[in-house]
């Protein structure tokens, strides 16, 4: 199964919507499927990460003199979503691309996004950032290789929709 990469260069196109509607019929298929199966559904079918939140986590115990009251719930949130993006049979990756990253950060990325290649694990990507201008992003050519090798992309257009809903 491919995986898929969501890009505008515009913010509020409906990426992070289309993800997350993707997602929820994956949950729905797959549930439904093991019912069927007379089998009991996994505890984790999917998992939606949100990049930016999970860097923010990333650096809120890696600076200097946060307290731990800060440091020590960011880690653990951290590392539990560490965990479940690489082994959720099905994951969104929302807003990869966004922010500029340490080393550390890019590290822990790179083994997501490996983890979820090496075992073939359908994964949706949304970003702002073309996929031939991640390589500048991250500082590394891997990340960006590893994500179009099994990746179809699709690219939104238009500006943002955002704010602009008919209620009739």
């Amino acid at each position: 199964m491919k995986s898929l990469y969501l890009v505008s260069i515009s913010p509020g196109t409906g990426k992070t919507t289309t993800a997350a509607a993707i997602l929820n019929e994956w949950l729905r298929v797959s549930f439904v499927g093991a019912l069927g199966r007379n089998r009991q559904a996994p505890d984790l079918l999917a998992y939606f990460l949100d990049v930016n939140a999970w860097q923010t986590d990333y650096n809120a115990f890696n600076r200097a003199r946060v307290p731990d009251s800060i440091a020590g719930p960011a880690a653990e949130r951290y590392y539990r979503a560490f965990k479940a993006v690489q082994e959720a049979p099905f994951a969104v990756l929302d807003d990869i691309g966004v922010r500029d990253v340490t080393d550390g950060f890019r590290g822990d990325l790179h083994a997501v996004i490996n983890a979820r290649v090496t075992n073939a694990l359908p994964t949706v990507y949304t970003s702002n950032v073309p996929i031939e201008e991640l390589a500048r992003v991250f500082n590394d050519r891997r990340l960006p290789d590893r994500i179009r090798d099994q990746c179809a992309v699709i690219k939104f257009e238009g500006g943002s929709k955002r704010g602009i809903r008919k209620t009739e």
